[in-house]
């Protein structure tokens, strides 16, 4: 007789919090009804879903993530510190949730249970900011900071518009930022207003890219530059190509490449996943190529 499978749940209560908790329940009885045995751990407070992932995840075949994109972060941040790390689930409940549609998890929990039951493994690269770990995008520049500033209880009323409303609050700092970015041997040297390492089809909910273009085990990010305009003929070019979703035209920089080495001489905050990671002079991003199993 086969061991029964132990699967470790580890739930931010906090995110999501206006929806209705029975479609949880549910995907909890989901997940007993198919054979696993489970233990639910609640977080209290940041980093608590990484510790808990890494001191406890050893002893379970399956760790699932309940909660957003920054909980996810966690829970891999966590297991990726653990010699034999187990596979992961994910049951989005945050109010973006960018990589759960580039993997196409369901929103509905217990269809997201589901799909877990089934056990289809995928590997899937992430990559490494310095000593940190980002499931799908480093970030910087503008409405960057939007991502680690607007309120959970916002993100919770308002879902993905109350990271628009704090976007329009985050006009009046944009700027331009000089960077010198080294990628796969090129060099970037110049102002950006944004500028995004991704492995995902959303950025922050507002930013889409084509399913062709992105493939999440290749061992390759994109990388995105939003250069500053020198006139307005520039500009009005850059927002075509946004709006547009053109990012090979209008005067983007865009790239698939695996590793960059990143310079500046200014405060470039940064978010990695939808968390605050503040500025370093030097820093270098590296692609983990099929480094997490997820259960899809």
């Amino acid at each position: 007789m086969e061991p029964q499978k132990k699967l470790l749940m580890i739930v931010n209560p906090r995110a999501g919090r206006s929806k209705p908790r029975g479609p949880l329940y549910d995907a909890a009885a989901a997940l007993c009804d198919a054979g696993y045995l489970l233990r639910i751990r609640r977080t209290t407070a940041a980093g608590d879903a990484a510790r808990i992932a890494a001191q406890e995840g050893g002893d379970y075949d399956t760790v699932v993530a309940v909660g957003g994109d920054g909980t996810l972060n966690e829970v891999i941040s966590g297991i990726q510190t653990l010699k034999t790390p187990p596979a992961v689930g994910y049951l989005p409940q945050g109010s973006t949730n960018d990589f759960a549609a580039s993997l196409e998890i369901p929103s509905d929990p217990v269809q997201a249970a589901e799909a877990i039951v089934r056990g289809q493994r995928r590997q899937l690269d992430i990559g490494r900011f310095g000593e940190r770990i980002f499931v799908y995008v480093a970030s910087f520049g503008a409405f960057t900071r939007t991502s680690y500033t607007a309120s959970q209880d916002v993100k919770n009323a308002l879902g993905h518009f109350g990271y628009l409303l704090e976007s329009l609050r985050d006009l009046d700092t944009l700027r331009p930022y000089k960077v010198r970015i080294t990628a796969d041997g090129e060099t970037l040297d110049g102002e950006y207003l944004f500028g995004a390492v991704a492995n995902s089809t959303s950025i922050a909910g507002m930013m889409k890219l084509e399913r062709e273009e992105v493939i999440l085990d290749d061992g390759l990010f994109e990388l995105l530059l939003v250069p500053h305009p020198q006139n307005a003929s520039e500009l009005q070019n850059l927002i075509w190509a946004l709006l547009n979703q053109q990012y090979n035209s209008g005067g983007l920089i865009f790239r698939h490449v695996s590793a960059l080495h990143v310079e500046t001489d200014e405060d470039l905050p940064w978010s990695l996943d939808g968390e605050y990671e503040p500025s370093q002079p030097t820093v270098d991003i590296t692609n983990c190529q099929r480094a997490l199993t997820m259960l899809l």
